[in-house]
């Protein structure tokens, strides 16, 4: 009797302990793949050189917000910021939208931004908000659908630019990348597990052909 118990704990231990390591050996093989498919794809669009990126009309400026929740300062934001300005300012682009979240009426990037743009030198009327940039997918899909532009410079840092120039090229867009200055490792480092996952997200919505959240009128950039 006692050999039989133990047997069957046995059994029950491989029943749930081989398909974990089955999940675990797809996720792995899934974030890996994801992770260089993007990477390979985008590699070749993305610069970190201020004079060695193509003048382009319009910037796309992704959003983020510009504090944590710990009230500090979010140096991501601050450095997207930083970088969108320098292109203006060196003759790179001549509009900039800035592309957000604004899901929430105490919430909103794209306004904060706007104002900091403009602070750091950058006129208003070279500025378009889009407040449906909930998703980096909304951002690159409405600069065609709702502003009109099938080639643009991305604004963001590096690990983010990478996908959403992936996203871009996959819908037939012209979309090259500027990189911001990045993060601190230690201090980005949630940030950048976050961002594997989003690149396994990316093929699943491939496959589920997912679209924007919202499209709405078109804004003409003039």
């Amino acid at each position: 009797m006692k050999l039989q118990n133990i047997f069957k704990r046995n059994l029950c231990r491989k029943t749930i302990i081989i398909p974990l390591i089955i999940i675990a050996l797809l996720s792995a093989f899934a974030i890996i793949f994801a992770d260089k498919k993007i990477k390979n794809k985008s590699k070749n669009f993305l610069f970190s050189d201020i004079t060695k990126i193509s003048e382009n009309r319009v910037g796309l400026l992704l959003g983020t917000s510009k504090f944590l929740s710990n009230g500090h300062e979010n140096l991501y934001y601050k450095y997207r910021i930083e970088a969108a300005i320098a292109l203006y300012k060196a003759q790179k682009i001549k509009y900039i939208v800035v592309s957000g979240d604004n899901s929430r009426k105490t919430y909103d990037e794209p306004s904060q931004m706007k104002t900091d743009l403009i602070a750091g030198g950058v006129p208003e009327t070279a500025i378009f908000l889009d407040y449906a940039g909930f998703r980096t997918l909304d951002s690159v899909i409405r600069m065609k659908e709702i502003f009109g532009q099938n080639s643009f410079v991305i604004i963001s840092q590096k690990f983010h630019n990478e996908r959403a120039v992936f996203l871009a090229r996959h819908n037939n867009l012209n979309a090259v990348g500027f990189n911001a200055k990045d993060v601190d490792k230690y201090f980005g480092f949630k940030t950048n597990v976050r961002e594997k996952f989003a690149r396994v997200k990316v093929f699943i919505d491939f496959l589920t052909h997912k679209q924007p959240k919202f499209l709405g009128e078109k804004i003409e950039i003039e």
